[in-house]
């Protein structure tokens, strides 16, 4: 993969998503759909997968694609592919909460090694160079013209005193019963990917996911934070969390600043 092709490209496709899905945020009532897994679906998650298949379909088409509105790629096999989220948070964008974004991410051999992230509500833009460190993007977002790109980086952690972060839909007894083996000095919510971006730029040190997701939730923020000097593993054993599993289902995970002293 030519990675100075590939990031503006998944750039571009992200914000151009991100502008489609406003068009309906902004708009006045929508519906909600429900899919065969009870999620919810919008015209806003159609029109962005249909955007955003079309221009990676067009630009790569030997790069196998899986996306999450697309029930026959998730029949697919692959270990390096492309992968899409093109409404990650649903939930809160139908209640206009503003925490969702749009995912895209490169996968190779089972590694999410580069990726972009868009809050379009939020106007925040992370994603990762084509030398895989990741960046945050402020300015305009013109389509054609990145603004300023600033580095970032996972926190320095105090494992006296950790920042903690959480998912905002998805909190459960079982993710407080495991935030309070930590030491924490605040914790926050947050919906979607945005939680990865959050550990990346060094805005929280640790996000525990005791619940499904799928890995076109979390390989776009995976990458950004992989980028930024983070790290991912599974719950139960500590290692790496792979992608390209049968059924692009993920176990439980943590993501973290390296220097926290995880738990079990």
């Amino acid at each position: 993969m030519d990675f100075d092709r590939l990031i503006p490209i998944l750039r571009r496709l992200a914000l151009e998503a991100g502008a489609r899905i406003m068009q309906v945020y902004d708009g006045p009532d929508f519906a909600v759909k429900v899919k065969g897994d009870q999620s919810p679906v919008t015209e806003a998650d159609e029109a962005a997968d249909a955007l955003i298949s079309a221009g990676l379909r067009a630009t790569f088409p030997d790069v196998v694609l899986i996306t999450e509105e697309q029930a026959a790629s998730h029949a697919l096999t692959a270990s390096t592919f492309l992968i899409v989220d093109p409404l990650d948070g649903t939930k809160e964008f139908v209640q206009r909460r503003g925490d969702f974004t749009v995912n895209i991410a490169y996968v190779q051999n089972g590694v999410p090694v580069r990726g972009v992230v868009y809050a379009p509500a939020q106007k925040r833009l992370f994603y990762t160079l084509p030398g895989g460190t990741a960046v945050e993007e402020t300015g305009d977002f013109a389509l054609d013209t990145p603004g300023a790109l600033h580095s970032i980086r996972v926190s320095q952690p105090d494992n006296g005193a950790l920042m903690v972060v959480a998912s905002k839909s998805h909190r459960d007894q079982a993710t407080d019963d495991y935030i309070g083996k930590y030491a924490f000095k605040d914790m926050k919510s947050a919906g979607s990917s945005l939680k990865f971006c959050l550990v990346a730029t060094g805005e929280a040190d640790l996000y525990p996911r005791l619940g499904r997701t799928m890995e076109w939730d979390t390989a776009a923020g995976d990458a950004v934070l992989r980028g930024a000097g983070g790290q991912v593993v599974r719950f139960d054993d500590h290692t790496p969390l792979a992608y390209g599993k049968p059924g692009w289902d993920n176990p439980f995970f943590i993501a973290f600043a390296p220097g926290v002293e995880l738990k079990k």
